[in-house]
């Protein structure tokens, strides 16, 4: 998918004050200052997904870390309570929008704007206590397999910096993708495949207290059957 330049978002992004702009000198330091869980999305997109949790429990802490500039910035906005349906060119042409005044900006909360596969940079290991996927570019084509988040290759990243016990959740439409996670994940000596389901909103258990993000809603609403698995690392 080809993105929109959005002339704003650079600016607004570099000024956000919920984006952490030199992650790397936290390494190490994260569990000492925040005293709480910590969890992590990759390609949180407009963040409506992690918003909507960190809201939900203010017992942890998240970080939200997205590539693009052009997607993050709505993110940044809706932090400030600005709705997510502002329209394109009002933000391009800088007016102020109308803020939603029922929105409560949570504070535990903030952003990475960053490729993931820099994060064992930023993390010392153990201190992300889980990392949520959601909807991730499926990377259809076999020769680009490895740059799939959930390829053996980031699993191998990710066992640098998840705490023992600490846990990867992802979510999908995908059915191809879904199954080559599975089988990614089955063949990783350090992760132990807890839940899996091809239906998630029909399966009772696992859609108790089930946050959807914005392609969950899409999707879903065209018939789409949701898949959903958790893996727990195991240091051992």
């Amino acid at each position: 998918m080809r993105l929109r330049n959005i002339p704003e978002a650079k600016e607004i992004v570099a000024n956000s004050r919920f984006v952490i702009h030199d992650p790397e000198e936290q390494r190490g330091r994260w569990k000492q200052e925040l005293e709480r869980p910590l969890f992590i999305e990759i390609g949180t997109g407009k963040g409506r997904f992690l918003i909507e949790t960190a809201q939900q429990h203010p017992e942890a802490d998240y970080l939200g870390v997205e590539l693009y500039e052009s997607v993050l910035f709505r993110a940044c906005l809706r932090m400030e309570g600005v709705p997510y349906n502002t329209p394109r060119d009002k933000i391009e042409r800088a007016e102020h929008p109308e803020l939603d005044a029922d929105f409560v900006t949570p504070p535990n909360l903030h952003f990475l704007c960053m490729d993931a596969r820099g994060l064992p940079d930023v993390f010392a290991p153990g201190e992300v206590d889980g990392i949520y996927l959601n909807f991730s570019d499926p990377w259809p084509k076999a020769r680009h397999a490895k740059r799939r988040l959930t390829s053996r290759q980031f699993l191998h990243s990710y066992e640098k910096y998840l705490q023992d016990g600490g846990f990867i959740e992802f979510k999908t439409d995908n059915r191809v993708l879904f199954d080559f996670s599975v089988d990614e994940i089955k063949e990783a000596p350090h992760f132990e495949l807890t839940s899996v389901t091809y239906d998630l909103h029909h399966d009772p258990v696992l859609s108790a207290g089930n946050i959807m993000t914005e392609y969950e809603r899409k999707f879903s609403a065209l018939g789409n059957r949701i898949c959903r698995l958790t893996a727990v690392f195991h240091i051992q």
